[in-house]
């Protein structure tokens, strides 16, 4: 599976660290994702959603 929110579709970003000697070197951030198990499709589904979908309400958690 890949690294993306299954909601949203947020991936990862590329971009570069830089030192305080202004060295660069190239790096990865990955969004935060957690498995869970919710609803979808009227069906119990575990699906990697990323933190910001599950605070903001756009996953209904199976019990």
């Amino acid at each position: 599976m890949s690294r993306k929110c299954e909601i949203c579709g947020k991936g990862p970003s590329f971009g570069n660290n830089v030192s305080h000697a202004n060295n660069k070197t190239r790096t990865v951030w990955y969004p935060n994702l957690q498995k869970v198990k919710a609803i979808r499709n009227g069906s119990v589904q575990t699906i990697k959603v990323c933190t910001r979908c599950i605070r903001s309400g756009h996953v209904t958690k199976a019990l």
